[in-house]
């Protein structure tokens, strides 16, 4: 029995539909870590993003997602910025802060230990707050800081070890926020 030319044609299109589908599993995992972050502003868009061990952190899923401030307080100034997400019923929160140390416009500041003098960066994990060291430090540049609208922007890295001795990496770091004084 011979077959039809057009039974023939009709396999070989439905065998190259099947051999053509490309199948998607990654979905937005294969979008770069970098471009999921927040873009780099100046305006106080109260934006806040970084990569946690190469994963983009971006504050959420839980109360007080984000907080900034800026004052001068017994004759210091102190800087706070943080950023708190909630990932499997685990609050991790990610910062930046100085301690009676005035920061300015365009200046780039060492994050090391969290003494007075210092700017530090933070790791919080389950119940266990951990700062950046001598050892496992970073660095904060302040790319804006306008008193007159509350608008502190600027980028950050740094190296945290956590109770466990593992170095946490905290890269890419962003932020554009409205300041409480």
């Amino acid at each position: 029995m011979k077959r039809k030319p057009t039974m023939l044609i009709a396999y070989c299109l439905l065998f190259l539909t099947f051999i053509g589908c490309k199948k998607d599993d990654d979905g937005d995992m294969s979008q770069n870590p970098i471009d999921q972050l927040p873009p780099l502003t100046q305006t106080g868009e109260n934006t806040f993003g970084c990569l946690l061990d190469g994963k983009p952190f971006l504050p959420g899923n839980g109360g007080n997602p984000l907080d900034c401030v800026y004052q001068f307080v017994n004759g210091g100034y102190y800087f706070a910025l943080q950023a708190n997400r909630e990932i499997d019923l685990n609050l991790i929160r990610l910062g930046c802060n100085t301690q009676n140390l005035e920061i300015n416009q365009d200046g780039v500041y060492v994050l090391k230990e969290n003494i007075s003098g210092n700017a530090s960066g933070k790791y919080f994990f389950e119940t266990h707050l951990n700062y950046t060291s001598n050892t496992h430090t970073g660095e904060l540049t302040i790319t804006k800081l306008d008193f007159d609208n509350h608008i502190v922007s600027g980028t950050f890295w740094y190296d945290v070890e956590d109770h466990n001795g593992i170095v946490h990496e905290i890269r890419e770091g962003r932020f554009d926020m409205l300041f409480s004084q």
